[in-house]
């Protein structure tokens, strides 16, 4: 079963779906990837009162890392880039260039692209912090605009 809540952002009103257990995707507005049409709604769902306080916190400036049981669908290379991304700390940013090294493949910027742009929990599992070579921000689901205004916010808040 899949259980869905609504969450308003500074970003706008996000979606966030579970399985009863673990976050499985946080969805942005006009998204192109539509909800599951088998998901029911459902506030209460595990995790949902804990995703909820850790996002408040996240865009308070308050919380530098998540933590929330997370269940991504995705091949085991993708899921291998989603663990990197939550290793870039709060406002740092990295190439995809640099992601790829760290997945252990230098010549998979394409591939590590790819797999950073199907990341099913934006934000929670932080694709936002990854940017062109030249440091240009390039493609995101919630859109450029969104990525630099993510970035913008972490970078404002104080480290900890």
């Amino acid at each position: 079963m899949i259980y869905t809540r609504a969450y308003e952002s500074p970003l706008g009103l996000l979606d966030l779906e579970s399985d009863g257990v673990a976050l499985t995707r946080i969805r942005f507005p006009g998204e192109k990837r539509g909800p599951d049409p088998e998901a029911v709604r459902r506030d209460d769902a595990e995790p949902f009162a804990a995703a909820v306080a850790q996002l408040d916190a996240y865009f308070a400036g308050e919380l530098a890392v998540f933590d929330l049981p997370l269940a991504p669908g995705g091949t085991a290379f993708q899921r291998r880039v989603w663990d990197l991304l939550v290793e870039i700390p709060r406002g740092e940013t990295i190439s995809y260039a640099e992601l790829a090294r760290r997945v252990g493949n230098p010549a998979a910027c394409r591939a590590v692209g790819a797999a950073n742009g199907r990341n099913p929990l934006a934000i929670v599992v932080p694709c936002h912090r990854v940017v062109a070579s030249d440091g240009a921000l390039t493609g995101y689901a919630g859109g450029v605009a969104v990525k630099k205004g993510l970035l913008e916010l972490e970078k404002r808040a104080p480290r900890r």
